[in-house]
């Protein structure tokens, strides 16, 4: 039985933001001992319709154990497609402020916290007035569709209609994803960012970009720039040059002048001073972050942050490998003004955790998404289930009639996200030309110990997962703490914190493997060929298909859906 669920969910994570500090290395008086402590301070705010607000939170690292040491979080209001810029900086400053207080319960002095790094989702535009420091517009988040109309103008410039066209400077392709196809659309639409780009008021920059220039000092002074992990996922920067490219910015049309400075991802940008600190800004792109946290500093190494969707980075050190198979090829990080850049190949699936929320919300099948390993392990097997998460576009499917019962679903669920996973991983084996031989993984959907043992046997390769879920907070926190004139942490292989991890070994033979793979990319294929010779018609006399879906031992469900449905 081959499912292909309908609904589309969708994910954002936001702005993090994490302090370092030396507490008793300036402090002799102080009762703590002399132990580096890292805070991370987390502004997660998620994207609109079908998923729930992730919200604010912050995290207190020891820097030794990298241990979270406190947490709180914060609540935003959910399902927007934009985010207002003003609450993003809220959300910042009221997690530093709720930071600093649990860090005086814990008897720490916040006059010694030496560096404050930032990492953020990266491609999430924004375009403010440096004069006034007011935003011009909302937050244009990654995944927003609405210059799919200008992505195709962009596209049809191009020799021969080549999404790819500009793939050999940036990595990227031609797609709404990215930064400049967001800027484009905001110049063509928004009459107060042309003006303000006219009148030479205007700041463009990712997330990142727009945190660190209001901490500090905003339009009194402050930093307009941003790292080489966020400019990498603009279009506009050349990843072999490590700069802005004149030649990508005439082809957007977008003026150089309201661009950032680009800097390395681990050096002193400015000061945040505040009443009581003054501390140095650094920043680093999430995906990159959780890359330097799971430690994957050796070319070849990979890890998979699982969250409502799946972000697979390996690291093909101080080469730029441009993938034959899809993937993209971006900018890992560079720990240093001085230090090479290290780029990585990159691949995600759109649908993960959310598979589990449509279980849950669209299904009735559990009433939390922690039920879902229970009734999964229940089955054991997907009893010849696969589950093809389907996006609008894809006509709904003809689920077959058989024995399969909600337990094989759930089973059949978890399995599609290895699958995919596979998938990505041996593109990036073809590209890369080094077979993986060991996967790290974080994000929420780790803490099922059941899929990470089916992603051990579907990767016929082991799995390993940090105990300490905060990667991504983690790696922006090295990074800060590593920077010359920070010097509060050493990124040096023999140096670097034992990081307590569970590692899921393979139960089943690569036989086995192999021939649910096998079946998992049938299905894949009956998805995407999916067509109804005998459409009906709804009231309105639009075509509809009509399917047929079993889902309890009582009966079928009929279900009419409107193939203009999204």
């Amino acid at each position: 039985m081959v499912i292909f669920p309908h609904s589309a969910l969708s994910f954002l994570s936001l702005p993090t933001v994490c302090c370092v500090t030396r507490d008793g290395w300036e402090n002799k008086t102080s009762p703590q001992p002399s132990t580096p402590v890292l805070c991370q301070i987390m502004c997660s705010l998620t994207k609109i319709t079908l998923t729930s607000l992730e919200g604010s939170s912050s995290q207190v690292f020891n820097a030794k154990t990298a241990k979270v040491i406190s947490h709180h979080q914060v609540e935003i209001n959910p399902e927007w497609v934009e985010e207002d810029p003003k609450e993003i900086m809220q959300s910042v400053y009221e997690c530093m402020e709720r930071t600093c207080e649990k860090l005086c319960q814990l008897n720490i002095d916040i006059s010694n916290i030496k560096a404050v790094g930032v990492t953020n989702q990266r491609e999430t535009t924004l375009v403010w007035d440096k004069e006034t420091g007011e935003p011009l517009y909302n937050a244009v988040v990654w995944l927003d569709l609405r210059t799919q109309s200008t992505v195709e103008r962009l596209i049809n410039k191009t020799p021969g209609r080549n999404k790819n066209h500009l793939k050999h400077k940036t990595g990227l392709p031609i797609s709404t994803y990215f930064s400049a196809v967001k800027l484009r659309w905001l110049l063509d639409n928004v009459d107060e960012v042309r003006q303000a780009v006219l009148s030479g008021r205007a700041m463009f920059g990712t997330v990142d970009s727009w945190i660190i220039w209001c901490l500090t000092g905003g339009r009194n002074g402050g930093v307009h720039c941003t790292d080489v992990s966020n400019a990498s996922r603009t279009m506009l920067f050349n990843i072999h040059t490590m700069d802005w490219d004149p030649e990508l910015c005439r082809y957007f049309d977008v003026p150089m002048e309201i661009l950032p400075k680009v800097r390395s991802s681990s050096e002193i940008y400015g000061w945040m001073v505040s009443s009581d600190n003054q501390s140095s800004l650094f920043c680093l792109g999430d995906q990159s972050a959780a890359l330097v946290g799971q430690m994957c500093f050796k070319e070849g190494q990979a890890k998979n942050t699982y969250g409502t969707g799946c972000f697979l980075l390996r690291n093909t050190g101080t080469k730029a490998v441009m993938s034959d198979h899809g993937l993209l090829t971006t900018v890992a990080y560079k720990l240093g003004k001085d230090k090479p850049a290290c780029y990585a190949l990159e691949g995600s699936v759109a649908i993960a955790g959310a598979v589990v929320r449509w279980l849950k919300d669209n299904m009735g099948i559990v009433q939390s998404s922690s039920e879902i390993e229970k009734l999964a392990a229940a089955a054991g097997t997907s009893y010849g289930c696969y589950f093809v998460p389907a996006f609008s576009g894809l006509y709904a499917p003809y689920w077959e009639p058989s024995l399969t019962q909600l337990n094989h679903l759930a089973f059949a669920a978890l399995e599609a996200v290895c699958f995919q996973t596979r998938e990505i991983l041996d593109a990036m084996n073809q590209d890369s030309g080094i077979p993986l031989t060991q996967l790290q993984v974080d994000g929420g959907m780790t803490s099922n110990r059941l899929l990470m043992q089916l992603q051990a046997d579907i990767l016929c390769m082991p799995v390993v997962r940090p105990t300490m879920s905060e990667t991504t907070a983690l790696g922006a926190a090295m990074a800060a703490g590593a920077a010359e004139g920070v010097d509060v942490w050493s990124l040096n292989p023999g140096h670097l914190p034992q990081v307590t991890s569970e590692k899921y070994e393979p139960q089943i033979n690569s036989d086995e493997s192999e021939f649910r793979f096998a079946r998992w990319k049938k299905a894949v294929q009956k998805a995407m060929n999916w067509e109804t010779t005998e459409p009906c018609c709804n009231s309105n006399g639009i075509p509809s298909v009509q399917t047929n879906i079993p889902l309890m031992n009582d009966g079928s469900i009929t279900r009419k859906i409107d193939p203009t449905y999204h």
